[in-house]
């Protein structure tokens, strides 16, 4: 499926569907090149799922927490641009986030990918003109839920 995101009004009304739909042991696996607009995407489900802080990129810091009753549920952001190797992920303790959390990852390729697993939302972003386009393939457990 492709979802023509023209401009910052369409990107954050696209992450509010996210939300919406989005459960614990859930993937939001966001892909694409340096400014397609992973982060941005990231920060409008973030926002939607009730954060009203700041939400830092985490490309340092590689995971982000947030926690009730700050959002609607447990939630991690993460990062893995400055991953060099997949294996590294599995030392960052990510499956004790995931336990009874949802998941977005930016640059998912980076830590083996998530796509196989059926709460995996994969979603490529490509510039198009002065906007995005959006190239979303769900995973089965997605399937009836798509934003």
């Amino acid at each position: 499926m492709i979802i023509e995101l023209p401009d910052l009004p369409a990107m954050a009304a696209f992450g509010a569907r996210i939300a919406e739909r989005l459960r614990p042991g859930d993937v939001v696996a966001l892909s694409g090149g340096l400014g397609t607009g992973k982060t941005t995407l990231a920060r409008s489900i973030i926002d939607a799922l009730g954060h009203s802080g700041e939400v830092p990129s985490p490309t340092f810091t590689i995971i982000e927490t947030y926690a009730p009753p700050d959002v609607r549920l447990p939630l991690a952001h993460a990062d893995f641009y400055r991953l060099e190797r997949p294996g590294e992920a599995d030392e960052l303790g990510l499956d004790d986030y995931r336990a009874s959390a949802a998941l977005i990852a930016e640059w998912p390729e980076r830590a083996g990918g998530f796509a196989a697993e059926p709460g995996c939302l994969s979603i490529t972003l490509e510039i198009e003109g002065n906007g995005r386009r959006a190239v979303v393939e769900p995973g089965e457990g997605w399937l009836g839920r798509l934003p």
